[in-house]
């Protein structure tokens, strides 16, 4: 093995053509032969340049739908032969072997086609076995092989073969290689993600992957490297969003980002509801007749905390609502759409991003979830569950009135996205205390409602928020404390999961403090 090895031959067998005949005639032009399969080979030669079949060069021909076209020995002898071992050499000379010194390959559209909700079969079909095959083997060989997976490379390489008289250099090769044995990682792990679906039941083994998305300057703090990197899944995110302003987002941007979004899109097919997010906790969520007042009733549950934070739309941000957005400093604004108007008014903010998602995450879609710990993943599946008012069972003398019912329902939506404990008081679609994080659930409510005290002082009220409120609690109250507290604090009605060994003990305090309390039978814990 040297350093520089000359480009000769290159075999070519892509789905996705982006760029393809523009790099197969700068390959052309170095006199590199070109060797194809089906409908690449089609493409090149309709674009005039000369190529050989793969079946040709077999002798045998593509058959089984396109099944077997390259897994055959004279394809993968001429990618795995070591140049510079004789006994390899003499084994090409004697079967016919051509070495091919360059690999380029992306994969069928599993993914996509997986993302479009085909039928099984088709999604059998789109699992590529020839592609994965050869992109091993030239990697294995890189000392001599060049194997591109990525559009992005072809430039790379093109770049070394003018900089080198037509050879590439080991340090590309061996990066080419680790870009390849992801690439076939990641794809496997789309495949048996989604085949763990279909069985049903929790696989033996389990793998993640992801394409590089964007460097992050740096992660939670200046001293932590971060990336961004997107699994190749559908769902509409921040992931998918495109960005029409502001400076590149942060890994605390994305983060955040991504739980205001999550939170409003719970609010899909409804009425416009505004979520704010600081350090990955909701400090205000509302509904209103307009975005505009559905920001500004969020805005209105904590002032202080909204500064600097993310705001999630669930309808299509209007110039009203960007006006009233840009009173403060906000880090980022995403939203399903934005009007031209709106627009302007942001473009007047430049630090200011705006990410649109041109529609909303399916809230009900099930997915799994992953945090990596010391030696391992935990892994399970999405928050997904949702309760009605069939669901909820009343367990105190008096029952929730109707605007009660309608308040309890939505601070049960927003209890999901609080990090535990959470405790919530909602009054009139509109959250008016957040108590988030804490270790005790007393401590969540007395944080939620010293919250909305506060936010009456600076609204000029004369007395709490909280009052005429309803409270949710992401898990049972272990004890009436938290619960008087709350009653304390002017809540007349709550709902939490029950379940505790003291049910009886806080469902007796709630009567005696006169408040209407449901069960859902259901928690909601978020660490």
């Amino acid at each position: 093995m040297t350093n520089l090895t000359p480009v000769r031959r290159a075999l070519l067998s892509v789905s996705d053509k982006t760029g393809l005949v523009d790099f197969a005639t700068a390959l052309a032009g170095h006199g590199v032969e070109l060797l194809s399969t089906g409908g690449t080979a089609r493409t090149l030669r309709e674009a005039g340049l000369t190529v050989k079949d793969v079946s040709e060069v077999t002798g045998f021909p593509e058959m089984m739908d396109g099944r077997v076209k390259t897994l055959h020995p004279v394809v993968h002898g001429g990618l795995l032969a070591l140049r510079d071992n004789d006994d390899h050499v003499a084994s090409m000379t004697e079967h016919g072997i051509g070495a091919i010194d360059l690999v380029v390959v992306n994969l069928y559209p599993f993914e996509e086609t997986v993302a479009k909700g085909a039928e099984y079969a088709e999604v059998i079909e789109n699992i590529d076995i020839g592609g994965p095959a050869m992109i091993r083997s030239a990697a294995k060989n890189h000392g001599f092989v060049n194997i591109v997976v990525d559009v992005e490379d072809y430039d790379v390489v093109l770049a070394e073969l003018a900089a080198h008289s037509g050879q590439t250099t080991y340090t590309l090769r061996q990066r080419l290689a680790q870009t390849a044995y992801a690439r076939t990682g990641a794809y496997d792990t789309a495949v048996s993600t989604w085949m763990a679906a279909q069985v049903g039941e929790t696989p033996r083994r389990r793998t993640f992957g992801g394409q590089l998305a964007q460097t992050l300057r740096y992660g939670e703090n200046p001293h932590q490297a971060a990336a961004f990197y997107t699994d190749g899944s559908a769902r509409t995110g921040v992931a998918t969003a495109t960005q029409h302003q502001g400076k590149e987002l942060s890994y605390n941007n994305i983060n955040d980002t991504d739980a205001a979004f999550e939170l409003v899109s719970e609010f899909a097919g409804q009425g416009p509801a505004c979520a704010i997010i600081k350090h990955a906790n909701p400090c205000g969520v509302a509904t209103g007749d307009t975005l505009k007042e559905a920001y500004s009733r969020a805005f209105d549950c904590d002032r202080t905390s909204a500064f600097g934070g993310i705001i999630a739309l669930n309808h299509e941000l209007d110039v009203d609502t960007a006006r009233e957005i840009t009173g403060i400093f906000t880090e980022v604004v995403i939203a399903p759409g934005a009007s031209d108007e709106a627009r302007e008014v942001f473009a007047a903010k430049k630090n200011l991003r705006l990410l649109t998602t041109n529609g909303l995450a399916d809230a009900s879609a099930a997915m799994p979830t992953f945090k990596q710990v010391s030696g391992g993943f935990l892994v399970q599946d999405k928050d997904v569950g949702r309760i009605s008012r069939d669901d909820l069972k009343v367990v105190t003398k008096r029952k929730p009135s109707e605007q009660e019912l309608n308040d309890l329902l939505f601070a049960w939506i927003v209890a999901k996205h609080v990090k535990s404990n959470a405790i919530i008081y909602v009054k009139d679609g509109a959250t008016v205390g957040v108590g988030a994080g804490q270790m005790s659930r007393l401590d969540s409510s007395t944080i939620a409602a010293t919250k909305a005290g506060r936010m009456a002082d600076d609204l000029g009220l004369s007395e709490t928020t909280a009052k005429g409120s309803v409270v949710a609690s992401d898990a049972f109250f272990p004890f009436a404390d938290g619960l008087l507290a709350a009653a304390e604090a002017g809540a007349t009605a709550v709902i939490q999961p029950g379940g505790s060994m003291r049910d009886d003990e806080v469902i007796a305090a709630a009567d005696e403090a006169g408040l209407a309390m449901v069960f859902t039978g259901m928690r909601h814990f978020r660490h």
